[in-house]
C-alpha cells in the first residue's frame, strides 16, 4: 500500500476525481426517478451472475454472460431518457435568468395564484416551466404569446371558451411563451388509472427534459407538480409555492443562501 501512495501521480488523482465527479452527477440525475429501480435490478442480475460463477451453475452463468456482454447497449436502451437529459444540460440556461429576486418572486406568486384560482373552479390546466435545457424540440404546435406572467392572463388562457385552452402553456425565461402546445404522453406502464391526459403529458415532458410541469385537475381541482418523471400530488397554494421556489430558484441564489447559513452556523 505504501508503494501505491508513493508512486501515485497528479494525473492519477485528477483521473480519479473526474470519474468520482461523473458518478456523483449521475447519482444526482437519477435520484428520485424510476432509473434507480432499474439500476437496482441490474445490480441484482450482476450479483446472481457472480453467484453462478462461484456455485458452478454453468447454464445460468452462460445465459447471464451473454446478457452482460451487451450491457452497454442495454444501459443505453434502459436509461435513454436519463442520458438525453444529462446531455441536454450542456449549454443550459436558467428558468429565471437575468431577473432580480423580486421579479422571480412575482413570477412564482402569479403562477401560484393562477393555479389556485383555476383549481377552485375546477378548470383544468397544464403549465410547462422550462428550466436549464430547452424543450422546443419536444413541443408540438403551439401559439406564440410572449407576455408577462400574470394570474389574469393564465386564467383567461385556460377558460373553456378560450381557443388555446386545450394543451400546455409554456413558460420560458420567466415569460409566457407559448400556449396550446401538445406534449408527448408518458409511456410508463405503472401509472394509476386516475391520471388523465394532462398528468400523462406532464410526466412525458419531465421524462424527456428537466422541465417542471404544473397540473390542475379538471375533475377534482387538485394541483400536482411533475419533475424528473415523478409527481407530487394534492398540493395547496402554500406547498405549491414552496415546491416551485425550490425547483426554480437559480443556482447562484442557492449558493448565496448556503454561504449565509454557514456563516450563521
Amino acid at each position: 500500500m505504501l508503494d501505491v501512495f508513493i508512486n501515485i501521480r497528479f494525473l492519477d488523482i485528477l483521473d480519479i476525481s473526474i470519474v468520482a465527479f461523473i458518478i456523483y452527477r449521475i447519482i444526482l440525475l437519477i435520484k428520485g426517478t424510476r432509473a434507480v429501480q432499474m439500476l437496482l435490478g441490474l445490480a441484482v442480475i450482476l450479483a446472481v451472475y457472480m453467484a453462478s460463477r462461484v456455485g458452478d451453475l454453468h447454464t445460468l452463468n452462460w445465459f447471464l454472460s451473454n446478457f452482460l456482454s451487451s450491457i452497454i447497449l442495454v444501459i443505453v436502451v434502459i436509461f435513454q431518457n436519463d442520458i438525453r437529459r444529462a446531455l441536454m444540460h450542456v449549454g443550459s440556461n436558467p428558468f429565471l435568468g437575468g431577473m432580480s429576486a423580486d421579479e422571480e418572486s412575482v413570477v412564482i406568486d402569479e403562477l401560484v395564484k393562477a393555479c389556485g384560482a383555476l383549481g377552485s373552479r375546477k378548470i383544468g390546466a397544464l403549465i410547462a416551466l422550462e428550466r436549464e435545457t430547452g424543450i422546443k424540440d419536444i413541443l408540438e404546435s403551439g401559439t406564440s404569446i410572449d407576455a408577462r406572467v400574470t394570474c389574469e392572463l393564465i386564467r383567461a388562457i385556460f377558460m373553456p371558451s378560450s381557443p388555446i385552452h386545450d394543451g400546455a402553456l409554456v413558460v420560458q425565461q420567466g415569460r409566457l411563451a407559448l400556449a396550446g402546445c401538445f406534449l408527448p404522453l408518458s409511456r410508463g406502464l405503472d401509472l394509476t388509472k386516475d391520471l388523465g391526459t394532462r398528468h400523462r403529458a406532464a410526466l412525458g415532458l419531465t421524462e424527456l427534459s428537466d422541465a417542471v410541469a404544473i397540473i390542475v385537475s379538471e375533475e377534482t381541482g387538485n394541483i400536482s407538480v411533475a419533475v424528473n418523471g415523478g409527481m407530487t400530488r394534492n398540493l395547496d397554494a402554500a406547498s405549491l409555492k414552496k415546491v416551485l421556489g425550490r425547483l426554480l430558484e437559480p443556482r447562484k441564489a442557492k449558493l448565496k443562501r448556503t454561504k449565509k447559513q454557514k456563516k450563521k452556523g
